[in-house]
């Protein structure tokens, strides 16, 4: 009853956006004559934060504008998410917004300070994500096979390193010791940075994040597959999941999306919803975003808002399946 009303409400907080959008608002020529913060719900140095400056960076010029990244970590995205949900709907309060933040953790957490059905208008969907499985250098494995069969032989000892509770890492961590029978030992992070470091003193023993792919060139770690159908346009060589055997459920929505808080003049969204798609089709943006392991994944405001629902019901199956319960 819970989901489907989650879901109903969803839809319905859908439509009365999209209605709002079309309505539009007063007063609203003057924006931005101020600096728009962008809130990225993890630590500085990793992937999002990467993507959230070069949103920023983009945003701005497509808006002739000072769009200044503000990092707000930890709890899984939850304290940033509800910064941004708790901000003024003026304009000047922009979200990276984590999809799993409403996909993944309405299922996790019994109470979530901000609302997943109401809290935000949609702007666009921005990137999909590349993960890379990728080990420490002298843990003596070379392709996914090899370390499936080390797991095996040594139950519950190895470790792997996340962005945190719930995070894609750690879901895809499970996903794969579901898949193939082995026992891992999930080591929660602030965020991709702060994981892949671990990883390169030897502090954990696998990751499964693009965050490593400039570890991977360097020769510090190494990559086993492409946690994926396609394989990293910055590693070629490295095969993707298809590629070594393995078949996986994923989901189908963007990783990331941009949203204001709920409330926010229609006609700044859609300026912001016209701006996000023009930085997103930009040769020199699509460059940067494969070199910090992402693809452009843009989605106009009512298309995300239904992969956001389709991506809501995947993980409503995929979580108790791989044993992730809401928490008491």
């Amino acid at each position: 009853m819970h989901k489907r009303l989650f879901l109903s409400s969803l839809l319905a907080a859908s439509g009365a956006a999209l209605t709002h959008a079309a309505q539009g608002a007063p007063a609203t020529d003057a924006w931005p004559a101020r600096p728009i913060r962008l809130i990225v719900p993890y630590p500085p140095g990793g992937t999002s934060d990467n993507l959230g400056r070069l949103v920023a960076e983009r945003l701005g010029a497509n808006l002739h504008a000072n769009v200044i990244v503000e990092n707000k970590p930890g709890g899984t995205t939850q304290i940033g998410t509800e910064l941004a949900a708790r901000s003024a709907p003026d304009g000047y309060t922009v979200l990276l917004g984590a999809v799993t933040a409403f996909t993944v953790l309405p299922h996790l957490r019994r109470r979530l300070p901000y609302d997943p059905k109401t809290s935000f208008d949609a702007i666009g969907g921005i990137a999909e994500y590349l993960s890379i499985v990728a080990v420490r250098k002298d843990l003596g494995v070379g392709t996914l096979a090899q370390l499936v069969k080390l797991a095996r032989a040594q139950p519950g000892q190895l470790t792997y390193g996340s962005a945190g509770l719930a995070s894609f890492g750690h879901i895809a961590g499970e996903i794969i010791q579901r898949e193939t029978g082995i026992s891992l030992l999930h080591v929660p992070f602030k965020g991709s940075a702060d994981a892949v470091a671990a990883l390169a003193g030897a502090q954990v023993d696998m990751v499964i994040d693009g965050a490593a792919v400039p570890l991977i060139k360097a020769g510090r770690v190494v990559p086993l597959a492409t946690f994926g159908n396609v394989r990293h346009p910055e590693l070629p060589n490295v095969p993707s999941l298809p590629d070594t055997g393995f078949q996986i459920e994923r989901p189908t929505g963007p990783s990331w999306a941009l949203l204001t808080p709920r409330g926010t003049p229609a006609s700044i969204n859609a300026r912001l919803s016209l701006a996000l798609q023009a930085l997103l089709q930009e040769p020199e943006t699509h460059a940067r975003l494969r070199r910090i392991s992402t693809l452009p994944d843009w989605r106009p405001p009512g298309e995300l808002q239904q992969a956001i629902l389709d991506d809501y019901r995947f993980y409503a199956q995929l979580l108790p399946r791989i044993g992730l319960q809401p928490e008491n």
